[in-house]
């Protein structure tokens, strides 16, 4: 793969994803995402199809989970390759299937933010052994697995995690379950506390998958008449930490003047809308240990100020008691 070639990646994710097309010479076409899943577009996916197509990279979204049925059929009708971006998404399942595991490579993230971390790098994972053979070359200069010579074959990276990044993995890897549920009890917490609150939507979890919830997101409906950048700044000053949903690939600096990027950003009217309306709500790691009863009291702080209109300029912000704990947040 390399100039000429085009790989079609979701206009909504880290800049991670089409920066590694771009490190071969290849083109990034920014497909939009799902309205429900904000997860890849099937049907964009299919009008940005040409015949330079060389792959398609999913990528799932926040722990959400796009719909990988028709996303490996139309790859395979195309002869495309499919390439999963789980980075977000350890520990969440498509059908009974793991997320990583669909396409012929899955890539998994431990940056330090995420459910399973080793504080950086990554992981990356396939079926096929002689992709597998060629990746433990390119992964360590070049050099073949084993080697002590320090014969290197030829001109490569290194990708290698420590032992002790990797033993640290590897212990959280034997607790994954128990990170994951807490991440669900997390989400719980935030779904029963903006439970009645209209035009206000939480990340989905659609029939037959299970949502790991890296980041719990809410996206306003345009009714609310807030901007984003608003309602974070009001948070904030009531010491709620908030990020932006991603930006558009399209709409970066680092893409500017890109042929696909204009093209993206005429025709992705899904991620430009969730782009303005969505913030992420406070992740475990980004602050203190996060327990139960504060994650309750956090949303419980937040709904009631959204509830009232307590976020829209010159209102006054009012704080009530969190609910009692109902049914117990690890059943969704």
């Amino acid at each position: 793969m390399g100039p000429g070639d085009e790989v079609i990646v979701p206009d909504v994710t880290w800049i991670a994803t089409a920066a590694a097309v771009k490190y071969v010479g290849a083109t990034p076409v920014f497909a939009d995402v799902d309205p429900t899943t904000w997860c890849l577009s099937v049907d964009s996916v299919g009008r940005c199809l040409t015949p330079r197509t060389r792959a398609i990279i999913p990528v799932d979204l926040y722990g959400g989970m796009p719909d990988y049925d028709a996303l490996c059929a139309l790859a395979r009708s195309r002869k495309v390759a499919l390439v999963e971006d789980a980075a977000e998404a350890v520990g969440s399942r498509y059908r009974g299937h793991a997320a990583g595991t669909f396409g012929t490579f899955g890539c998994f993230s431990f940056h330090g933010s995420k459910t399973m971390t080793t504080g950086e790098g990554g992981m990356l994972i396939t079926t096929n052994e002689a992709l597998h053979r060629r990746v433990q070359v390119l992964r360590d200069h070049g050099r073949a697995p084993g080697d002590f010579s320090f014969q290197n074959g030829e001109v490569a990276q290194k990708y290698k995690m420590s032992a002790l990044q990797a033993a640290l993995g590897l212990a959280q890897l034997e607790r994954l379950g128990e990170l994951v549920a807490h991440r669900r009890a997390l989400f719980a917490a935030y779904r029963e506390a903006f439970a009645g609150c209209e035009g206000l939507t939480l990340n989905a979890e659609p029939e037959g998958t299970l949502n790991s919830y890296w980041m719990v997101t809410l996206v306003l409906h345009p009714r609310w008449g807030i901007e984003k950048s608003l309602l974070q700044t009001r948070l904030d000053e009531r010491g709620i930490a908030t990020r932006p949903f991603f930006h558009p690939l399209s709409s970066l600096p680092a893409f500017a003047g890109e042929l696909e990027a204009h093209r993206a950003r005429e025709r992705n009217a899904v991620a430009y809308g969730l782009s303005r309306a969505a913030s992420t709500c406070p992740p475990p790691a980004a602050s203190r240990p996060t327990t139960r009863a504060t994650s309750r009291r956090r949303c419980a702080r937040c709904s009631s100020w959204a509830a009232r209109g307590a976020l829209r300029e010159g209102e006054p912000a009012s704080v009530v008691a969190p609910r009692p704990a109902g049914a117990d947040p690890h059943s969704l």
